[in-house]
């Protein structure tokens, strides 16, 4: 990939893909599509960055972000894409996965938190499952964020750093940097055995977060066949004369101080 992509012309073009995922919405909305798209990658790649300008100005009743806490007891002895199941769209809804159920073939194989049977099992059943999806009209995007060994170092340590974001950065993470060509084993054979053509796999070079979030938001775009859908104006009516309504007293206790007038004041 080339040189990092100037913050202006990566403001503006961002600014115009956010109002077309807007007119997506209103496509998704009004044809009752469903939409699933998956964010897989490895630590620090940048997914929850991209999901977050992707969603950004769309109505979390319709695009919902869909992160996984670590399964409970009881969903350890479920079907293992049960509770991805529960997290499905229903007509007129998109669903944005930050990891998926891909989790077991990548951290739950190299960290072995599943067996071996478990994990081959998968690699069997993701494009079948998968495969059910598509023929029921479901929309399914899988989308792989790579990163250099160099570029997720640096992040580690930038998150570490910052108090702001040092919650990104778990134990796990961390040992994925002694585990660099586990994790790109277990890519590789994900890819081997998952890469279908009813669902394939695109790759998103994001070693420049700007260049990659650009590439990534036109590709989706390009790959839903939405049409712009007339949405009716909306009047806003005058307001009426008061009523006499008078509102009654408030005590003084119950009012949010303004705070803000001492940052003002100093």
């Amino acid at each position: 990939m080339g040189h990092r992509l100037d913050k202006k012309l990566y403001e503006a073009e961002l600014r115009r893909l956010q109002a077309q995922l807007v007119d997506m919405q209103a496509w998704v909305q009004a044809t009752g599509a469903r939409i699933v798209v998956l964010f897989e990658g490895r630590d620090a790649a940048g997914k929850g960055s991209t999901i977050k300008r992707i969603a950004e100005y769309l109505n979390p009743r319709v695009t919902r972000i869909a992160a996984l806490p670590t399964p409970t007891e009881r969903e350890k002895t479920q079907w293992y894409f049960q509770r991805y199941i529960a997290n499905l769209p229903a007509a007129g809804e998109i669903v944005l996965m930050d990891r998926s159920w891909y989790n077991r073939a990548g951290v739950e194989h190299v960290m072995g938190y599943c067996s071996n049977a478990e994990y081959h099992r998968f690699l069997h059943q993701a494009p079948i499952f998968e495969r059910m999806l598509v023929e029921d009209g479901i929309i399914l995007l899988k989308y792989w964020f790579s990163v250099s060994d160099v570029e997720q170092e640096k992040r580690f340590r930038s998150r570490n750093e910052d108090p702001m974001r040092r919650w990104k950065l778990s134990p796990n993470d961390v040992l994925s940097i002694t585990k660099w060509e586990d994790y790109s084993r277990a890519k590789d054979t994900m890819l081997v055995h998952t890469d279908i053509p009813e669902a394939p796999w695109f790759e998103v070079d994001n070693e420049d977060k700007r260049r990659g979030r650009i590439n990534m938001i036109h590709h989706l775009l390009s790959k839903i066949p939405y049409t712009d859908v007339e949405r009716p104006a909306i009047d806003i009516p005058p307001r009426p004369a008061s009523g006499g309504y008078e509102r009654p007293p408030r005590n003084d206790g119950d009012v949010v101080p303004d705070y803000a007038a001492t940052l003002e004041d100093g």
